[in-house]
């Protein structure tokens, strides 16, 4: 069902409003709790309860608005790490992934053994060749991991299917399987790619960089008609998630970030969705194009000038260490992946670091993708030097991702100051099948180790990495409370963190890992007015229930979005 972005709930004006609630959760430890909250102008004005303010309400004359009074008010969910273009583009396609999805564009029911996969693959590829929209795009399916669907490459894919062009869109999504009638039509030659180190053509396979190569002959994805109905998409999916802010991780990872900039800010400012989106350059796009880190400022410095209430470009700035934890190519320490695997970095260290110094030097925040613990232990040495040759206090240089750490390196990131941007559903989704296959119990039942970060006293933030996960922080919290796998095993005890702590982990220390902590993350005074409307009280219902309490909606800088028409 596609829903109605936006689309407030009743007309509101800039004058003084009390919402009330049944209990509103401010995440400010001086006033943990209320039951009414003043807003005017897009900004909170008072808290408290309708007693306590009565006095402010004589005084500016605010009405007084009843409608969430059986409900539960947050501070507007914040999302550190999404990637607005990918769903974008991926609901564009068919969803055939391990884990069901439940989203705008429909319901994809999870396939997890090699049968199954091939079952569902031969009957959406069958019906889309019957009748194709388009006879220029190739059939495009987003979810293949050959852990749980087998190896499958181009000349099974040929053999499946000799005469419909057939692309198979990695979980990661850094990686592209692609068969022959479609390599045919988009014009890929083994002449133009096949000395690359990240592509193998003989067996349709693109992974990394290589897939980014792959990417410039799918203009499609990016056509402005297309793309603008998968970002109404993105933006349906953040409303239904109660997030109302996002950070994007990565502008350029598709195709060229001026375009992707303009198309984004663009269909933001014609949709006006209840959410902003803070974007961040990416080392990788700028590499691609020739650039050095002077002129990758420059360019950032212009982007900033186009910067809206709903699309906003700061000083941050994203480098790359290790590759994708879906794809096995996380640099991991001693003993290393247990097949004998080895991982990639995304891009030389000693040119990750060049960046990073220059960034650094100019006062952005770093964050850096950082998967296995032996990328972890690059990133601290990295840090550690640009911090003796350049002190800087309060970088909070972000750790993104977090797939598998040590107990030792979360006591040195604290010394660093470096804070975390974690994603819980790592361990959800992948701890069973990589303790057997990649990393042993052990480490596999350790993945993302959110209680090593709280026992050393590192601030982080929880993220989804759409469409690596859900955009549903509470999803998120869910997984980090419980820690209970895909399977139903529950692993990593030691691991697991409280329902309060990780609710702060999508609002309050969310907005302190990126920066934007006096505007957004917590219900106080002088703040927006962002809140996330929910139907139960996350601190009451079961810890196993946390991911199915319905989001009403979303308060945004003052106006009400339901989810639902």
């Amino acid at each position: 069902m596609m829903l109605a972005v936006g689309a407030p709930a009743q007309a509101q004006t800039d004058d003084p409003v009390v919402l009330t609630a049944r209990k509103i959760h401010t995440m400010e430890p001086s006033l943990p709790e209320a039951t009414a909250v003043m807003v005017a102008a897009g900004r909170i004005v008072a808290v408290g309860t309708l007693e306590s303010l009565a006095g402010v309400i004589e005084l500016t004359g605010a009405k007084v608005d009843r409608r969430f009074e059986d409900k539960i008010l947050l501070p507007g969910f914040v999302d550190p790490h999404v990637h607005p273009s990918l769903p974008a583009v991926l609901t564009q396609f068919a969803f055939l992934a391990p884990e069901d999805w439940n989203l705008p564009t429909g319901q994809f029911p999870g396939v997890t053994t090699p049968a199954t996969y091939r079952a569902a693959l031969t009957r959406l590829v069958a019906a889309y060749a019957q009748d194709p929209p388009d006879e220029s795009v190739p059939f495009i399916a987003w979810g293949w991991h050959p852990l749980w669907h087998g190896e499958i490459y181009r000349d099974e894919l040929d053999e499946m299917f000799p005469n419909a062009p057939v692309i198979l869109w990695h979980r990661s999504f850094h990686e592209l399987i692609v068969n022959t009638a479609a390599l045919d039509l988009l014009g890929a030659t083994q002449e133009e790619y096949g000395d690359h180190h990240e592509i193998d053509f003989a067996k349709g396979r693109f992974y990394e960089n290589g897939a980014k190569k792959l990417l410039p002959r799918m203009p499609f994805l990016m056509a402005p008609d297309r793309f603008s109905t998968g970002m109404k998409n993105f933006f349906d999916m953040l409303l239904l998630g109660g997030v109302t802010t996002a950070v994007d991780m990565g502008i350029g990872i598709i195709g060229s970030s001026d375009t992707e900039l303009e198309l984004i800010g663009d269909i933001a400012a014609r949709e006006e969705p209840p959410a902003r989106i803070i974007l961040t350059p990416l080392i990788l796009d700028f590499l691609a194009r020739g650039k050095n880190p002077e002129q990758a400022m420059a360019e950032i410095d212009a982007w900033r000038e186009r910067t809206s209430k709903r699309v906003i470009v700061d000083r941050r700035f994203k480098v790359m260490m290790d590759g994708a934890i879906f794809s096995g190519l996380s640099q991991m320490g001693p003993p290393g992946y247990l097949d004998g695997h080895d991982g990639l970095w995304m891009v030389p260290l000693e040119v990750t670091e060049k960046w990073a110094r220059t960034f650094w030097r100019a006062g952005y925040q770093i964050h850096a993708h950082t998967n296995g613990d032996g990328s972890l232990a690059a990133l601290i040495d990295m840090v550690s030097r640009l911090q003796r040759e350049t002190p800087r206090p309060n970088h909070r240089t972000v750790l993104e991702h977090f797939a598998y750490s040590t107990e030792d390196q979360a006591h040195q990131l604290k010394e660093l100051g470096i804070v975390v941007s974690a994603n819980p559903y790592y361990h959800h989704i992948l701890s069973d099948v990589y303790s057997e296959r990649w990393l042993g119990p052990d480490r596999g039942s350790q993945m993302v180790r959110l209680g090593s970060l709280e026992r050393a006293g590192v601030v982080y933030a929880l993220h989804s990495d759409a469409p690596m996960a859900p955009l549903e922080p509470l999803r998120l919290v869910s997984t980090a409370v419980n820690r209970t796998t895909i399977n139903g095993n529950t692993t990593g005890h030691a691991e697991r963190i409280s329902v309060e702590r990780a609710l702060r982990a999508v609002t309050r220390d969310a907005a302190w890992v990126v920066g934007k902590e006096d505007e957004i993350g917590s219900i106080r005074a002088g703040k927006l007015a962002d809140f996330v409307v929910l139907e139960e009280d996350p601190m009451e219902v079961a810890p196993e229930r946390l991911h199915e309490i319905e989001v009403w909606g979303v308060v945004f800088e003052g106006k009400p979005a339901a989810s639902r028409p």
